[in-house]
């Protein structure tokens, strides 16, 4: 018998076909809303847009790069990788947290010299039509994503669908400061344009805590663990089930379980027990790979 070095894998072309939509709606909406904001901000002059322009085009280099992470997750194992190349995602994740920072980090530094210096007032119905429309748009890029997102059990494409959810807040904090610059005061606007910096910092801390957790090995919440027992515990022939050590590699887990089975049973017996242990476990959208290690448990 050869002697197997990669873990059997194929790509899974259903799941690309569903990646691939929804990067196309991340990219394009994030992009075309970029641009529009920016000319909006450029002719206006307002920070608070601005900083929703800046936010808009950080999300697009995100998506960006979220396309490349989840393409390169999805190429099967092979000797360079031999359990798979789930960490791409993550990896590139981690990458992408430095260029939303330096977003946030612009759109703070505008908002704040144009609160320092000479803050102004803005003509209210183009501006308030064009964040109106963005504001719609981000809700329907949200409801793709988020669809796309549960049916495909990607954490990455949970995440983005979250980020075009909150980007719904940014928007509005933007319509809220043209329209207190008009009717209230001109500093309003540049406020409001740090609020949405500020915004774009607690989205980049998000993005970046959980996709270092993905790289370090964070282990699997109790609710989880709790459904990876019960799992194994309802194969006939499991008797107990005494230890489970589930931490993430990539977005996934990788799941270690020890259960007992009667110590009477042929080793054929057994090894039929383990993988339908493997089988029930990998059921769970989380869970990527199983291993099982069987050990005697006597009847008592």
């Amino acid at each position: 018998m050869a002697l197997e070095r990669v873990r059997p894998e194929s790509a899974d072309l259903r799941l690309r076909k569903s990646y691939t939509r929804a990067i196309v709606i991340l990219i394009g909406g994030n992009a075309a809303l970029g641009l529009i904001k920016g000319l909006l901000a450029w002719t206006t002059g307002s920070s608070a847009i601005f900083s929703d322009a800046a936010n808009s085009f950080a999300d697009t280099l995100y998506s960006i790069l979220m396309g490349i992470g989840l393409y390169l997750s999805q190429k099967p194992a092979d000797i360079s990788h031999p359990q798979g190349h789930s960490r791409f995602d993550p990896l590139i994740a981690m990458l992408v947290t430095a260029a939303m920072a330096g977003s946030g980090i612009t759109a703070l530094y505008e908002s704040v010299q144009r609160l320092l210096g000479d803050a102004r007032t803005f003509a209210l119905p183009l501006p308030t039509m064009v964040l109106i429309a963005a504001g719609l748009i981000k809700v329907a890029m949200y409801r793709s994503i988020h669809q796309i997102g549960k049916e495909t059990g990607s954490p990455a494409l949970h995440a983005g669908a979250q980020d075009n959810l909150m980007d719904t807040l940014t928007t509005a904090s933007a319509m809220i400061g043209i329209w207190g610059a008009r009717h209230l005061h001109p500093a309003v606007d540049p406020a409001a344009g740090i609020v949405v910096a500020l915004w774009i910092f607690r989205t980049t801390w998000g993005v970046g805590r959980q996709s270092l957790d993905y790289l370090t090995g964070r282990g699997a919440g109790q609710e989880v663990i709790g459904e990876i027992i019960d799992r194994a515990r309802g194969v006939p022939g499991v008797r107990t089930v005494h230890r489970v050590i589930a931490d993430y590699v990539g977005p996934k887990l990788r799941v270690e379980i020890h259960v007992g089975v009667d110590s009477l049973l042929t080793l054929e017996h057994a090894h039929g027990i383990a993988e339908e242990v493997e089988e029930r476990v990998k059921t769970l959208p989380s869970v990527d790979l199983v291993f099982v290690h069987l050990d005697p448990a006597r009847k008592t």
